[in-house]
Formats: C-alpha cells, sequence, structure tokens
C-alpha cells in the first residue's frame, strides 16, 4: 500500500465520519426543533459526501492514469488546447462601440 491510496483511504474515513456527524447533528436538531442546528448538520452531512466523492474520484483518476498514462496525456492535453482556444477568444473579442449618442462628447 503506497502513501498515495493511505492518503485517500484517509480522506474517505474523513469524509464518513463527517457525514455521520452531520447526520448526528441534524437529527439533534430535529429532536429539539431548532433550524440552525438542522442547518449546521446537513451542512456537514454533504461536506462529508464531498470528501468521499473526492476521494473516491481522485483513487479512479489515479488508477486510471497508472493504467494507461498516453491517455491521460492525451486528455490532459486536449483540455489544454480547449480551453487555450476558448481564452484566446474571449480575449480577442473587439471592444465595444457605442453610439455617438450615447459617447456624449468625443472631445476628451
Amino acid at each position: 500500500m503506497d502513501s498515495n491510496t493511505t492518503e485517500g483511504n484517509v480522506k474517505e474515513i474523513a469524509g464518513t465520519v463527517q457525514d455521520a456527524a452531520g447526520k448526528v447533528q441534524d437529527a439533534a436538531g430535529e429532536l429539539l426543533a431548532k433550524t440552525g442546528t438542522q442547518a449546521v448538520g446537513k451542512a456537514r452531512e454533504l461536506g462529508g459526501k464531498a470528501q468521499q466523492l473526492y476521494a473516491d474520484t481522485t483513487e479512479i483518476v489515479r488508477d486510471k492514469t497508472v493504467d494507461s498514462p498516453l491517455t491521460a496525456l492525451a486528455v490532459a492535453a486536449g483540455l489544454g488546447f480547449l480551453l487555450g482556444a476558448i481564452w484566446a477568444t474571449a480575449n480577442s473579442a473587439p471592444p465595444r462601440s457605442y453610439p455617438k449618442w450615447y459617447r456624449g462628447d468625443d472631445r476628451y
């Protein structure tokens, strides 16, 4: 077991613990009829689920990258090209041209 797998397992366990704590806090809020406690409990629960999802996704991406590094490189290159094309298009837009009546006096 390498350190990356161990780190992923720790994050997944931490997410599970946070999810459980959120559920307990949510239940306590329902029993006490405190909306604030319920909201905090739901937030912790969702945070735990997000942390679990992040750990799972990281592990899947790591495994796929190790299994087929050329595919991972091709995907990264494609995403880089796509982002570069979007950025270049956004930066090359002509400045707005307002009508003369809107600009007011041209003597600046």
